[in-house]
């Protein structure tokens, strides 16, 4: 299914925004994520689902949302990162973002992140806060979301989360695609290629949750980003005597004392020590 002209045009002064989602056996999770796409406040989106092939009922799903959808496809693919390539290949809109099949938009996620560009010209990407959800979407801690820039993330401060995270075409087009080599950190490599052309800005606003799930990368392959940052490091020309490396150093001695369970135990610790301080429960910021 390819996109039409109907897809292509802005409202008003609205610009179309083009979210990608890609998949590969997740139906257990992909309704929820592409009900939070299709369900959002804001009008002018093209969405674009770019399915690796799946074997578990997901292309049911997909066919069920097809007169929703601006384009679908369901094939073999390298992975993650070639989907999401062969999406924005795919796109149209002013504004891109891509989000995971295991993932979900607040429901003003993206009005908030195209009134910030609109009201920011200066600047090629935004992205806002998140929490960490379980299995079922209960919110269970805060992302560790803040503000960072290109100096930032050479040195290692990754604080953007990738499901809050919107940036312009044009942006895209001098930075991308997403290089297919990279399985965790293609993320980051894409947030220091844009900072490297364009400023970025943090919205303190949650705009998504990141479901945290038995066979989600975060808890499958954690261990492989940092050695993917560093990869980029030294593709870039980067040298053993800096802090990304030390910090890279250090993170691969802490590693196996403090894997990402714990610390994301700690931060729900912390989340819900926080509620109960305040006597509050996960309210309208918290859930899609």
């Amino acid at each position: 299914m390819t996109p039409t002209n109907e897809n292509r045009i802005s409202i008003g002064r609205q610009p179309l925004v083009s979210v990608i989602t890609p998949s590969f056996n997740q139906a257990q999770f992909l309704e929820e994520t592409m009900e939070s796409v299709l369900g959002q406040t804001y009008p002018n989106i093209e969405y674009i689902v770019v399915d690796g092939g799946s074997t578990d009922g997901s292309i049911d799903i997909i066919k069920r949302y097809e007169k929703r959808l601006a384009a679908w496809v369901s094939e073999s693919d390298r992975g993650q990162t070639d989907a999401i390539n062969k999406g924005f290949a795919m796109a149209h809109g002013e504004i891109l973002a891509w989000l995971n099949s295991d993932d979900v938009y607040l429901p003003d996620a993206v009005g908030h992140a195209v009134a910030f560009l609109t009201d920011h010209p200066e600047i090629g990407m935004v992205y806002g806060h998140a929490y960490y959800t379980d299995q079922s979407g209960q919110p269970m801690a805060e992302y560790p979301s803040g503000v960072t820039d290109h100096k930032g993330l050479r040195r290692g401060v990754n604080t953007i989360p990738q499901q809050s995270t919107f940036f312009r075409h044009k942006v895209w087009e001098m930075v991308g695609p997403l290089d297919p080599s990279y399985f965790y950190a293609m993320d980051y490599t894409l947030w220091v290629r844009i900072s490297d052309v364009s400023p970025i800005a943090y919205l303190p606003r949650p705009l998504a949750h990141f479901r945290i799930h038995d066979a989600s990368k975060s808890r499958t392959a954690a261990r492989r980003c940092w050695p993917e940052m560093i990869k980029l490091h030294f593709e870039d020309g980067g040298s053993r005597l800096s802090i990304l490396y030390a910090k890279y150093l250090v993170r691969r001695m802490v590693e196996p004392l403090m894997p990402f369970r714990f610390r994301l135990a700690w931060r729900k610790w912390k989340f819900n020590r926080s509620l109960q301080a305040s006597g509050d429960k996960p309210g309208p910021d918290h859930l899609a």
